[in-house]
């Protein structure tokens, strides 16, 4: 009888414990006929929650959003070029607005279509080779200003057992974006030299759309990888009949 009444306890304790959710955490029913607008309200719902950060699931802030280091290595074609970018802020990401959810509970699937008003970034640049045939070299600060971005996201999941109970894991998260406008500034390019920066952001500035068309993919890796770890942070502490419950 004793140890009956221990494990009636420990039971307790667990599903007192997984069922203490967040209040700004929205649960959806998986057998809801309206799935994916109660996705959208959920995801809406957090957004908030994403600017100042989120302790619960050791989320940083995302306002400003911080990068330790992008490195960016071209060999060849229009841009060969060796660049680092370290101390990376990028501010208006929680601005977000989510357009659609599209889900597929059979293959662990859901597709995002996110439209972002701006984005502002600040770093520290060192930069070495060539832009559309034309030598760039350069250390120092640097800002870009992005506008009319379209984005959409692809996560590609699976369940992951520990002990008796299944957890949803994203395997794998790809971005693919598109962006309206950008202006970009560059200082200190060679070696200080005024005249010769100041032609150097006009051009680039002239020609950011095939510099960003470049630079894409690196930066699509850079913020899938990053993402991925905020989702599965949230995934990973509740089990998927507790987020996604009958």
């Amino acid at each position: 009888m004793k140890n009956i009444f221990c494990y009636f306890i420990f039971f307790s304790f667990i599903n007192l414990t997984f069922s203490q959710i967040p209040s700004f955490l929205k649960i959806c029913h998986r057998h809801d006929p309206n799935l994916e607008d109660c996705i959208k309200k959920s995801v809406e719902q957090l957004r908030p929650k994403l600017s100042e950060g989120i302790p619960e699931f050791d989320i940083p802030s995302c306002e400003p959003l911080y990068v330790p280091e992008v490195v960016i290595d071209q060999g060849n074609g229009p841009l060969s070029i060796k660049s680092d970018y370290t101390n990376i802020k990028v501010y208006g990401p929680s601005e977000f607005e989510l357009k659609s959810v599209r889900v597929d509970l059979d293959k662990d699937r859901v597709k995002l279509k996110v439209k972002l008003p701006r984005l502002e970034l600040t770093s520290d640049y060192s930069m070495n080779g060539k832009i559309l045939m034309m030598p760039i070299s350069g250390s120092g600060t640097c800002a870009g200003n992005y506008s009319d971005i379209d984005a959409t996201v692809l996560l590609q999941g699976g369940k992951i057992k520990k002990g008796d109970r299944t957890f949803f894991s994203v395997k794998d998260f790809f971005v693919d974006f598109t962006i309206g406008h950008a202006k970009l500034q560059l200082n200190d390019l060679f070696g200080g030299d005024k005249e010769l920066g100041k032609a150097m952001n006009l051009f680039l500035n002239d020609n950011w759309k095939n510099v960003a068309d470049e630079i894409k993919p690196v930066l699509e890796d850079t913020i899938a990888n990053m993402f991925k770890k905020f989702a599965n942070k949230i995934f990973h502490k509740y089990p998927l009949n507790v987020l996604l419950p009958d």
